[in-house]
């Protein structure tokens, strides 16, 4: 009897729940066991949000005797007067949403396949899908066979426990006796972790490891493997397909010494204004607290209108992308976040190209250590008011101007500088 679906099979499986037939006889015709059938469902089914022809996906309390109108304000694009429950923002930008929840999603079946009202419910769903199943399933086995998959937490909590010590001259495996029972992790992974750079201390700070010799390959070590799902570069056309007159923004590391302070760069490729912030460790907590900071210093409205969607590479540090997505208040979706694909950079080649500019006054091995937020802040207004050919011999700031508002760039902190001041050469950072 085996546990693994072939895609016939999840076809077969999807049948069946259309039809309503309970898991007991699902697992007798397809010859398994019913918490195999279970745990198939609830594992890889997909939660839409869809609603039914003439009625967009809703998930509020209030949606049949709702009358408001006009909800978006002055950014409402739909030009009838009709009520705003019929729009498909009305969820994200209603003040007064209260979410409703069908609480059949969680219990047996666990989807909505074989629902007697799925053809009026406005609801989120659970759908099983046996393509999306299929596709989630192989992707799941792929990423268990490599690398490291340990929640942020977790590395936060092992941190507090080994950095101390091994601070105070205590070898890993000292630690690792006297902390066995705290630890719940094998001595081997205290070393991957710390050859991940996954701690505050690195191999440097082992006083007998720092003088091995280096092996020739190395693991690679991801945090959060399935953050990815959804989000890849098939998934980015998709949504540009969808959104044609969306503007991108790029986001990317630029790292100075290893295990020193990096930074975060965000580039708006629309007028190739570049934003660069200066991080102490090259972590996935790092880039969020940016983006809360940007949040709160933007406000709501201009957040969502500069960062409609964000492409990025596979790096560890932008492995939260929902951290990045979401925040707590209402409207909580603020963005979109894709991944290039492993080894693509030229997916996002236009903030690899002007990233040239910050290496003509950090130049590659440069320690960036010893530099302030005002520092690069300084360098970023240096690099956005250098003309471009491209913009039509205007300066990233001036065409950033245009299309924004001088009072954004304000809000951002950045500054103009005169065309005969310019100075892109290290010895500008060195006055």
């Amino acid at each position: 009897m085996s546990k693994f679906f072939t895609y016939e099979g999840r076809l077969n499986l999807q049948k069946y729940l259309k039809d309503s037939v309970s898991f007991k006889e699902i697992a007798r015709l397809m010859d398994k066991n019913p918490t195999t059938i279970s745990r198939e469902v609830r594992k890889y089914s997909s939660e839409v949000a869809t609603g039914y022809p003439g009625f967009p996906f809703n998930a509020c309390k209030n949606r049949f005797d709702c009358r408001k109108k006009k909800v978006c304000g002055k950014e409402c694009t739909r030009k009838s007067d009709v009520y705003c429950k019929l729009c498909q923002s009305c969820n994200t930008h209603c003040i007064d949403f209260i979410e409703e929840i069908c609480t059949a999603r969680f219990r047996v079946p666990y989807t909505c396949n074989g629902c007697e009202t799925i053809g009026k419910c406005t609801l989120l769903k659970n759908i099983y899908d046996a393509e999306h199943a299929h596709i989630k399933a192989h992707e799941k086995i792929s990423t268990s066979r490599s690398g490291l998959c340990v929640s942020e937490d977790e590395v936060k909590r092992l941190n507090k426990i080994i950095t101390p010590l091994v601070e105070q001259g205590q070898s890993v495996n000292q630690i690792y006796i006297n902390h066995k029972d705290e630890l719940m992790c094998s001595e081997k992974t205290i070393y991957n972790y710390i050859d991940a750079c996954l701690f505050d201390v690195r191999n440097i700070d082992l006083p007998r490891k720092v003088k091995f010799r280096e092996r020739y390959k190395r693991p690679e070590f991801k945090v959060d493997k399935g953050c990815r799902i959804n989000r890849n570069y098939n998934d980015f056309e998709s949504f540009l397909n969808k959104n044609p007159d969306t503007s991108i923004v790029q986001m990317d590391s630029v790292i100075g010494v290893k295990g020193g302070k990096c930074l975060l760069t965000i580039h708006f490729v629309e007028c190739s204004f570049m934003l660069a912030f200066l991080r102490e460790n090259n972590t996935s907590k790092s880039v969020t607290e940016i983006f809360e900071q940007l949040d709160k210093a933007l406000g709501k409205d201009i957040f969502s209108k500069l960062f409609p969607a964000i492409l990025t590479d596979n790096g560890n540090e932008f492995s939260n992308p929902r951290a990045i997505e979401y925040r707590d208040t209402v409207p909580s979706l603020r963005t979109h976040v894709f991944y290039c694909d492993a080894a693509s950079p030229h997916q996002k080649g236009a903030i690899e190209v002007n990233h040239e500019l910050i290496r003509r006054v950090l130049p590659k091995g440069t320690s960036f250590n010893n530099l302030t937020q005002e520092n690069i802040s300084l360098m970023m207004n240096h690099i956005n008011s250098y003309k471009r050919k491209k913009l039509n011999n205007r300066s990233p700031y001036e065409t950033f101007s245009f299309y924004h508002g001088e009072e954004v760039l304000h809000k951002l902190g950045c500054l103009p500088i005169a065309a005969g001041n310019i100075m892109l050469k290290p010895a500008l950072l060195k006055k």
